[in-house]
């Protein structure tokens, strides 16, 4: 199998997302009583995959963040020169899902010992990232980092950063849903779909359910 990066898969497919559908989406969600959550687990295509699949998990959008440059386009983001983490921002209910549930899954569904990289996506833009919204958030993300470390669960330290929310910039349209809309598309295929499919495994208990 050919190997697959987030920024090569990406240039064969700018014009498949079906915008009029994404939008009904977005304002059908309804946000009452719900908090933000923003994670990067490198591509942010899979990020979204994983984490929209979880119960309680309204809304997720692919973005950048943690940069230097206003209003960044994906090219520039792919440069790694930008400074920002391709991200998601998670709309989610507490009542139904919690904060420390949302850090399991997010440690879960990649490797936090890789520095600047997740599989064939290389460069800071892919680094592992939680931003944290308020203090609660900053010390649940603090304390999980640790405890994990010092579980022995990984054989290497954790690198993942934990820094404070700053602006965050939607990516473009065709970045959103990007899974669902793509599924047969090379990277969706070959390196999303089975990390779904292994994340599904392990969180069946707290998927969605489906109708």
């Amino acid at each position: 199998m050919v190997a697959m990066s987030c920024a090569q898969s990406d240039k064969k497919q700018k014009n498949k997302m079906n915008k009029e559908s994404a939008a009904l989406d977005e304002a059908n969600v309804n946000t009452a009583g719900t908090e933000m959550a923003t994670f990067g687990t490198g591509c942010f295509w899979c990020t979204e995959a994983v984490l929209e699949s979880l119960d309680g998990v309204k809304k997720v959008v692919s973005g950048y963040s943690g940069g230097q440059v206003a209003n960044p386009s994906y090219k520039a983001v792919c440069t790694g020169e930008t400074g920002h983490a391709e991200c998601v921002e998670v709309t989610y209910d507490p009542k139904v899902i919690t904060y420390a549930e949302l850090l399991e899954a997010f440690f879960r569904s990649h490797d936090p010992t890789s520095l600047n990289r997740q599989g064939n996506d290389v460069g800071t833009q892919y680094r592992s990232v939680i931003f944290y919204h308020n203090d609660e958030q900053k010390k649940l993300a603090e304390e999980a980092k640790t405890e994990l470390d010092k579980s022995g669960a990984y054989n290497k330290p954790i690198v993942t950063e934990i820094t404070k929310a700053v602006k965050f910039y939607v990516a473009e349209d065709y970045h959103q849903n990007y899974f669902a809309n793509n599924p047969d598309q090379g990277y969706c295929a070959f390196v999303i779909a089975p990390k779904l499919d292994k994340f599904k495994k392990v969180f069946k208990e707290k998927l969605k359910k489906e109708i």
